[in-house]
């Protein structure tokens, strides 16, 4: 059996790889290492020929966590639940808010740019986490396979330049960065917040979670009205 068909294959290279760039960060903060782990491995399947298919016997094992790491995220937002009940008018209405626009921008895009019913469906879900998405999708009659690249580059993007945008809007204030974050990019975009400072990361946490409950509510009459 050659050896990228083993899933220790896939697991190796998705640790090792991320590990690497995570080491880089330290040095060099514009290596992103989600953004920079996700192109080389890419890269690398595409020169080697290496099918997806061998590659993702083990990603799925690493796939597996992506659930757990959510849920862990509830910790953060434990530690800072003193800000929560300081501010929670102003986090609920704004990821109520952001849930909202993320629909409608995503949905609205895709329609102007001539896409199919199918593709149009397949956006609605992009700003909540990928599990979430992806069901969302499907229950609409989305493809669900795009909702999670779309997911993906949502959250990388808000990773990769949030914060810049949020300074550049004067918007310092850490739980209203923290919000945003969460609503806009979900786990991705936690992960960063985290990076910045705990009431970020709690913030983020739980702006993540109810910015899915919500879309997954929204979605119950966009399923009727639009779904097959």
């Amino acid at each position: 059996m050659e050896p990228w068909n083993n899933p220790l294959f896939g697991v190796s290279l998705t640790v090792g790889l991320y590990t690497a760039m995570s080491l880089l960060n330290r040095r060099w903060k514009w290596v992103n290492p989600l953004f920079f782990s996700a192109g080389l491995i890419i890269l690398i399947l595409l020169v080697t020929g290496i099918d997806h298919e061998a590659y993702q016997a083990g990603g799925q094992l690493v796939s597996f966590f992506l659930g757990p790491a959510t849920v862990a995220l509830a910790v953060p937002f434990v530690k800072q639940m003193h800000a929560f009940r300081k501010h929670r008018l102003g986090i609920l209405t704004g990821v109520i808010a952001g849930s909202v626009l993320g629909i409608l921008s995503a949905g609205g895009i895709a329609w102007l740019c001539g896409g199919q019913m199918e593709v149009i469906l397949s956006m609605i879900p992009k700003s909540v986490t990928s599990p979430i998405s992806a069901e969302l999708s499907r229950e609409l009659g989305g493809i669900p396979g795009l909702t999670v690249v779309v997911t993906v580059l949502a959250g990388l993007l808000g990773n990769l330049f949030g914060y810049s945008l949020l300074k550049k809007m004067n918007i310092d204030d850490p739980v209203a960065r923290g919000v945003a974050m969460g609503t806009a990019a979900h786990g991705i975009g936690t992960a960063r917040a985290l990076q910045e400072s705990p009431v970020d990361g709690g913030m983020s946490s739980f702006a993540m979670a109810l910015a899915g409950v919500v879309t997954s509510i929204l979605v119950i009459p966009l399923y009727g009205w639009l779904g097959p």
